[in-house]
């Protein structure tokens, strides 16, 4: 079976088309898969800003209670003591009761 010559023209005709509709397909889908990786970087680099900044911010406040609690130790000391000491003596009424009935929590 031969082909004449208008049909190999045809065939050649429908290749090229279909060769550029895959080239236009792929062209199409690298620009969005461009597209979908930048804005997927800018919502990684804004989310890693935020941790950042509240870290910051958790640090700072840490520091303005360890100055505060420093500071009030200073100014009454014996308040500071007796505090600490009613906290230690709760915290070890509950370890004890914990410890002596495991059964019940």
């Amino acid at each position: 079976m031969t082909l004449s010559p208008s049909t190999l023209k045809e065939n050649t005709m429908n290749e090229s088309n279909s060769k550029d509709s895959a080239v236009k397909f792929v062209d199409g889908a690298l620009a969005t898969t461009q597209h979908a990786a930048a804005a997927t970087n800018a919502l990684l680099r804004s989310g890693v800003d935020s941790v950042l900044h509240t870290t910051h911010q958790l640090r700072d406040s840490a520091l303005q209670a360890t100055d505060k609690t420093t500071q009030l130790i200073r100014e009454e000391p014996i308040k500071s003591v007796l505090i600490a000491a009613a906290t230690g003596a709760v915290l070890m009424a509950l370890v004890g009761l914990v410890s002596r009935s495991p059964g019940r929590f």
